[in-house]
């Protein structure tokens, strides 16, 4: 996903806040002119018709004075402030238990909540007997025992070397979003130095040492924003290019000449809401554009 950084939500308020107004025109029709007082050739008693009812015309013409006021419209500082419920703290999410195939490493591992959208990795009882420190890991793909390593993984963190004495490890596990339950494996790794002589190639730097599926329970929450695509239209005309499980949106592709209030408008969105999914988008112009090619996030739970 392409992040970059924004130009304020001033701006963006601004922005939407003229966008969105429209202003009622004037009436086009002229007030009939005011009848000929009666003459002697007429009537004494005009009929009504003939005649405007002087309190009927006085009010037209006060109204015709008194411009009206336009409709109150929608601004982005009246949409309220999109929000995600936190996970209560100290919510265990995962845990479990991870052994090498030989036996040679051994842990408890589990997952809390640490109640403000961050979360803590904690290990305990961890022991090894190779001689070369181990890392750890979560990845968002499987991998097999005996994979190289190009990179460790969301939280990876050293456990140390050579240990017989269990030791207990917390480690933040920073890169997870607010919803780490895509992180479906927990790896094990050599945190080998290398090039490091005498270590045999199959506990050499960052080869695989052991792999555990992690099988999440993350509580339901609770958000305010709910996008649903309305269809491609001026100024919004990319496309989505991923759902969730339920079939909403979840990350739309911008076009040429798309503007960031048209976008949240097709969503059903605030723009508000749009910069809160995608912390950093970046908009250029007066009428605030999006770079084409960018990919935005419109599920909260991927923030």
């Amino acid at each position: 996903m392409i992040r970059t950084v924004a130009t304020g939500a001033a701006a963006l308020v601004t922005v939407v806040a003229l966008s969105g107004c429209s202003l009622l025109r004037g009436s086009d029709t002229a007030l009939p002119a005011p009848s000929d007082p009666p003459t002697a050739s007429r009537s004494a008693a005009p009929t009504p018709s003939a005649t405007p009812d002087a309190a009927s015309e006085g009010d037209l013409l006060e109204a015709s004075a008194t411009p009206r006021a336009p409709t109150p419209v929608a601004t982005e500082a009246t949409v309220p402030d999109p929000v995600l419920t936190p996970i209560p703290a100290g919510t265990v999410l995962t845990e479990g238990d991870v052994a090498s195939p030989k036996g040679s490493i051994h842990f408890h591992y589990r997952v809390v909540a640490d109640g403000d959208d961050t979360f803590t990795a904690q290990y305990s009882g961890v022991t090894s007997t190779l001689p070369v420190p181990i890392d750890v890991g979560f990845f968002e793909r499987e991998r097999q025992v005996g994979d190289g390593l190009t990179y460790r993984g969301v939280g990876d963190d050293v456990l140390g070397g050579p240990t017989s004495s269990p030791l207990a490890k917390s480690v933040p596990l920073d890169g997870s979003g607010v919803d780490p339950s895509g992180l479906v494996t927990l790896v094990v790794s050599s945190a080998a130095q290398p090039g490091q002589a005498d270590v045999p190639i199959e506990i050499g730097a960052d080869k695989v040492l052991a792999v555990t599926p992690v099988r999440w329970s993350v509580p339901a929450r609770q958000t305010n924003v709910h996008p649903v695509d309305g269809g491609a239209r001026a100024n919004a005309a990319g496309p989505v290019t991923a759902t969730t499980g339920s079939g909403a949106p979840r990350t739309y592709t911008v076009a040429r000449n798309d503007l960031i209030g048209d976008v949240a408008a097709r969503f059903g969105i605030s723009v508000k809401a749009l910069v809160w999914c995608n912390e950093g988008v970046q908009v250029f112009g007066d009428d605030q554009y999006l770079y084409e090619g960018t990919s935005l996030n419109l599920d909260p739970l991927a923030r």
